[in-house]
């Protein structure tokens, strides 16, 4: 296969999302420890719009590919790829860098590390959803911190991917629920998804306590910023609140003395990704969810490859639905 080229997502210069253009560009053999693949769909996220920005964890080595996620067939192994074989049916995770692994592509080498079984059932635009989502909310939840039946968590800027999964879980886990998004547009998906209570605005801390039946337990909070002192407020003694997200764009404070002692953290789903035995477990909790319905994955819209930027511009737009947006190849 070497020299063959495939059609893929290029940006040349950091932007908004009218710098990625569709290229011809020259694939190579997998090496060690890597596979090549025929690119089905890819669950597009919000950490590819600050890497072609230029504000993510790392900087993009121009010109620079995007994406970590998707759903694929392996066409070729590299040396040491592990049981991968060509024809297998597999899902790519968020475990390696966009500068060394993009998926934005008809075809793509990925490490072999990446790479899980496809659950049985779902179609392309599923399989490529459905990872990043429950990988971090499992991380959150059960390993970070171990939520457990009776305990009340409270997801903010609830309606997308992260925040819908959220409650899916909450739901596996007889977990009670409250989400709080800006305005009634998605209350009923919410609650389908398994929100006890969907809060509109910003309430305030008493209010968010009364919704929950008290203190919460855990917060998963995408917004980041001076808000989480109110989240704080809305705690329990001991509880947790995970800041997963920067939506609210200003620096997050550590709240002063007068608080209920809550321990407050950041989580990224490599922490879950790159540890192969961490991994296992989230992947092993995944597959019976999914098995047993409590857990499907939610996919809200689907682009077509020639129409990237327009979906890079709805992944920023605040109507979007509860669910990841997909990006179809082939």
């Amino acid at each position: 296969m070497t020299g063959s080229t495939v059609r893929a997502v290029r940006f040349h210069e950091t932007g908004g999302p009218e710098v990625l253009r569709i290229e011809d560009v020259e694939l190579r053999d997998p090496g060690p420890g890597e596979v090549r693949i025929r690119v089905h769909a890819v669950g597009l996220n919000r950490s590819e719009v600050n890497f072609r920005r230029g504000t993510y964890l790392e900087t993009p080595v121009l010109p620079a590919g995007l994406g970590s996620e998707c759903s694929g067939t392996v066409l070729a192994t590299g040396p040491d790829a592990g049981p991968w074989s060509p024809g297998d049916e597999v899902c790519v995770i968020p475990a390696s860098s966009q500068n060394t692994h993009p998926v934005y592509a008809e075809e793509a080498i990925v490490g072999a590390g990446a790479l899980l079984a496809r659950p049985p059932g779902l179609d392309d635009a599923g399989a490529a959803a459905v990872w990043m989502p429950l990988l971090t909310v499992w991380g959150m939840t059960r390993h970070a911190v171990r939520l457990s039946e009776g305990d009340r968590l409270l997801v903010t800027a609830a309606a997308n991917s992260i925040g819908a999964v959220a409650l899916q879980v909450a739901r596996h886990l007889g977990v009670r629920a409250v989400a709080v998004v800006p305005d009634g547009r998605h209350v009923d998906a919410l609650r389908a998804a398994g929100a006890d209570e969907v809060l509109t605005g910003s309430p305030d801390a008493a209010g968010l306590r009364d919704a929950l039946g008290g203190g919460a337990d855990l917060v998963l909070d995408a917004e980041g910023g001076p808000g989480v002192e109110r989240l704080v407020r809305a705690c329990a003694p001991g509880a947790a609140v995970i800041v997963h997200g920067g939506l609210s764009g200003e620096p997050t404070p550590l709240p002063a003395a007068g608080y209920a002692p809550v321990w407050l953290r950041r989580f990224h789903v490599r922490e879950v990704a790159g540890d192969p035995a961490v991994l296992a477990r989230a992947v092993a909790f995944a597959r019976a969810g999914l098995a047993a319905g409590t857990l499907t994955p939610l996919v809200d819209r689907i682009f077509d490859l020639a129409d990237v930027a327009a979906a890079h511009d709805y992944l920023e737009s605040p109507d979007r639905a509860p669910g990841k947006p997909v990006l179809r190849i082939g």
